[in-house]
Formats: C-alpha cells, structure tokens, sequence
C-alpha cells in the first residue's frame, strides 16, 4: 500500500515504525546551534542534565573548564568513560537545585532537563550561578496546547522522519547511546513557560523549535 492509500492513523503507526528503525537525538540536533549562541572562547561552563556528556564535551573544545552535572549516577560514568583524557571537561552526580558547582559561570545549558525540575526555582538557580554577562542557554521540551503548536509538531513529522533516514544512511539502527534514558513528558505549555521565563529572567528570548523543542537564551546583566 502507498503513503496515498494510508488513512491518517494508519500513516501515523507507518512513521511511528519508521521513526523507531531509523532513530536520531533530537537534543544533540540543536547542540551546534547552542554553540553559535556562544563566544570563542570562555571560561568556565556549567552543563546541567549532562546525561552522556556529548555537549560538555563540545563545549570544552572552548571552555577552560566544563563542569557537567547529573542526577544519574550510571548515566554520569558512562559520561566519564566516554571523556578522554586530558580534557577541560569533568563530571559529577548532583541534584540540580542544591548542588551545582558554586562558579560563578560564564555559561549554563541545560537540555531537554528544565521539565523534569521545578520551573521558576531552577531558573532562579541558574541565575544565581552565572558571572556577570553570563549566558544561559536552554533547549527544552513543552506541552503542544495551542494551534502553533499543533501545526508546528505536524509540520515536524516528515522532516523528523527525513533527518532519521540520512543520519542513519537509510539503515535501521539502534537509537543512540545518548537516548537510553527515557525524557518524561513536558507538563507545561510554551506561552506559560514564556510567562514565567519572562518574569525571572528578563530580557530572556524563547522561540518553539522544530522537533518539539523550544530554546531560550539569557545574558545575565
């Protein structure tokens, strides 16, 4: 049967088996995207949710040094065994709200890892860890509740399925070491995590991203 004779659920089970065969991380899609919001060079970074480590070790190819924090502890060895050595970049199991490296920092990230915490209190955190034109950069998930969010996450579907085709050359595959932990859903919704990100972090700029991602980055003043 051709993609033309598919009724809507069943193109949706089609993509879904797809998608499954052929997997790709959406979270390290944006990390050279996070790297562009950044400068050449800085000194100390701070990369909350670590997971694996991909993006602390990108980040220490222009950081003095990279803290990356985890609350997993299998996650974070897996993170240090994957770390040659000698590297900028170090890993540490720590609760997001009460153990973070005290820095200050000159840039914080956070994937895919702001909505597993309590909002408003983890910005307040990261605020509070950042060294004076500090930059914040989060790529995080949302609740679709308005039409642009519908129409975005459809809009979503085939190129997710065309990037999981060529990042895979066409083989299925595996998913990715960096997705063996399962993210929950997001409980919040894109104009409530603006509204709120607004009133902590001002100046802060948000945008929905393809891929059911949304970023915001922050200059601390």
């Amino acid at each position: 049967m051709t993609l033309a004779g598919l009724t809507p659920h069943r193109l949706v089970q089609a993509l879904d088996r797809f998608n499954a065969a052929h997997p790709w991380d959406h979270n390290a899609h944006y990390h050279r995207w996070i790297l562009r919001q950044l400068p050449r060079r800085f000194g100390s970074a701070l990369d909350v949710g670590s997971g694996t480590g991909d993006l602390a070790r990108l980040l220490a190819t222009r950081a003095d040094e990279v803290r990356g924090v985890d609350s997993d502890p299998a996650i974070t060895a897996q993170a240090r065994a994957l770390t040659p050595e000698p590297t900028a970049a170090s890993f540490a199991v720590a609760d997001a709200l009460t153990d973070l490296p005290a820095g200050p920092h000159d840039v914080i990230t956070c994937v895919a890892t702001l909505h597993h915490l309590p909002f408003t209190e983890a910005l307040d955190t990261f605020r509070e860890h950042m060294a004076p034109g500090g930059i914040l950069v989060v790529v995080g998930l949302y609740r679709p509740r308005t039409v642009t969010d519908h129409l975005l996450g459809a809009g979503a579907v085939l190129p997710n399925a065309a990037l999981g085709w060529l990042k895979n050359r066409g083989r299925a595959a595996a998913p990715p070491t960096s997705m063996t932990a399962r993210t929950r859903p997001a409980d919040m919704a894109f104009p409530d995590i603006a509204a709120e990100a607004h009133t902590v972090l001002p100046g802060a700029r948000l945008r929905r991203r393809l891929f059911w991602r949304y970023t915001l980055t922050w200059r601390r003043p």
